[in-house]
């Protein structure tokens, strides 16, 4: 199996600054025990959540979206 070195941190864990959608999505369910897909996060980017210049999510940004977000009342 093949590591995509952008998207792992020395130590070989997730790269939160570059997470794809899939691997993002997995994280975030996880920690916060909600079933949270990537669907959902795909739905949150045609929104205009924050995405790497390559798909992929910065999750310190996107946190910081959602945030903003729920400001607004979304």
């Amino acid at each position: 199996m093949m590591v995509d070195a952008r998207n792992t941190t020395p130590g070989g864990g997730l790269n939160p600054a570059a997470l794809s959608v899939a691997e993002a999505a997995r994280l975030l369910a996880r920690a916060s025990g909600w079933p949270i897909t990537e669907a959902m996060l795909q739905a949150d980017l045609a929104a205009g959540a924050p995405a790497n210049a390559d798909g992929t999510i910065h999750l310190v940004h996107y946190a910081a979206w959602l945030v903003r977000e729920m400001g607004r009342g979304a």
